[in-house]
């Protein structure tokens, strides 16, 4: 039987903000939130149009708002 848990989409998005809270290229955060290329592509997009994102350059970071959520997550993941 399987019983590791599989990651949310609340999961992964916490994830990859994570990795950019200092900034991070495209090849770091599919590596550190152990995506593939696709998948990453798909969630940097939504990210950037939610303003949970902002891209300077090669590199992603998280915004205050991506900060927010994040410690928000956090503080429910603890519960």
């Amino acid at each position: 039987m399987y019983d590791e848990k599989r990651r949310n989409n609340l999961d992964i998005t916490a994830d990859i903000l994570r990795t950019a809270h200092g900034g991070a290229i495209k090849t770091r955060i599919v590596y550190q939130a152990n995506l593939n290329f696709k998948i990453v592509k798909r969630y940097l997009k939504a990210l950037l149009e939610t303003g949970m994102l902002r891209h300077e350059g090669r590199h992603y970071y998280a915004t205050e708002k991506g900060a927010t959520f994040l410690s928000r997550y956090e503080a429910l993941a603890s519960l």
